[in-house]
């Protein structure tokens, strides 16, 4: 086993100061970009990595802690986002991921014992039960998964601009 609640922490509180680094203040055009339909672009993720912060990570870690495996924890709406009629800037909306991180990262730490609550289960709605690590585990690989998801879709508006260059660029490849 990988895990290391520490080693979580490092990622976790990583992601907001790296998504800003690399989307504040950048061009529209990189941001609109998708991989086609029913794909998100660098906004949509950053509207759905919030919705998680709100509505996923942390209530669900709090539902294990409180009932255990006696009842299914609610359902987290993965398209929720899409349906938001705010329209807040790039800055905005990393700034509101980044203060809701940070809360709840510290709630993290105030809720988590880990020679107590790693191993704790709970009742996912669809696969039944899980762990606390593996609901923590999961939440950092979430976000790594949506940071090469953003550095891949980016990097695919060049792909035609590139030329023969395509054949060395791993990321580029269909």
């Amino acid at each position: 086993m990988n895990f290391n609640i520490n080693e979580a922490i490092e990622v976790l509180e990583r992601t907001p100061t790296t998504l800003d680094y690399f989307l504040y203040g950048i061009s529209n055009g990189w941001l609109a970009r998708n991989e086609g339909e029913g794909t998100w672009n660098a906004k949509e993720v950053i509207e759905h990595l919030i919705e998680g912060e709100k509505t996923n990570w942390i209530p669900r870690l709090e539902f294990i802690l409180q009932e255990g495996e006696s009842k299914p924890f609610p359902p987290f709406d993965r398209f929720s986002h899409l349906s938001d009629s705010e329209k807040k800037s790039i800055e905005e909306k990393l700034h509101e991921f980044k203060t809701i991180r940070t809360k709840n990262i510290e709630k993290l730490k105030t809720l988590i014992e880990p020679e107590l609550h790693l191993e704790l289960t709970g009742l996912h709605p669809e696969f039944g039960v899980v762990k606390v690590r593996e609901l923590i585990s999961t939440w950092v690989a979430h976000d790594l998964t949506h940071i090469a998801q953003i550095v891949r879709v980016m990097a695919k508006r060049y792909r035609e601009d590139v030329g023969p260059w395509v054949e060395y660029l791993g990321i580029l490849k269909k």
